[in-house]
C-alpha cells in the first residue's frame, strides 16, 4: 500500500480554506483533516471523509476547498471490492 500524506500545495490550499470566512463548514472540515495529515502518515476518519464528499459535491466550494477535500479523501481507508460473479462451489 502506498504511503499517503498531504503535500505542500494541498496543505497551502487547506490553510487558505481555513482562513477564508466564506468557506463552508464541510470545506473547512476537509481542510482541517488534510492539514492534520501534513508531514505524517494518517488516515481520514469517516466524519471528515463525509465532509470532504459534501465539499466536493457542493457547487459553491472553491477550487482550493476542492483540492483540500480531494487530499483528505485520498487518505481515507477504502473498502475492498467484493468479486462479482464468483460463487463458492460446495
Amino acid at each position: 500500500m502506498a504511503v499517503r500524506k498531504t503535500g505542500a500545495k494541498a496543505a497551502t490550499a487547506a490553510a487558505r480554506v481555513l482562513n477564508n470566512p466564506k468557506a463552508t463548514k464541510a470545506a473547512k472540515t476537509a481542510a482541517g483533516s488534510a492539514l492534520s495529515q501534513t508531514g505524517r502518515v494518517a488516515k481520514t476518519g469517516k466524519l471528515a471523509a463525509s465532509a470532504a464528499g459534501k465539499a466536493l459535491s457542493a457547487q459553491k466550494t472553491s477550487p482550493r476547498g476542492r483540492k483540500a477535500a480531494g487530499s483528505a479523501l485520498t487518505q481515507s481507508p477504502r473498502k475492498k471490492a467484493k468479486p462479482v460473479g464468483k460463487s463458492k462451489a460446495p
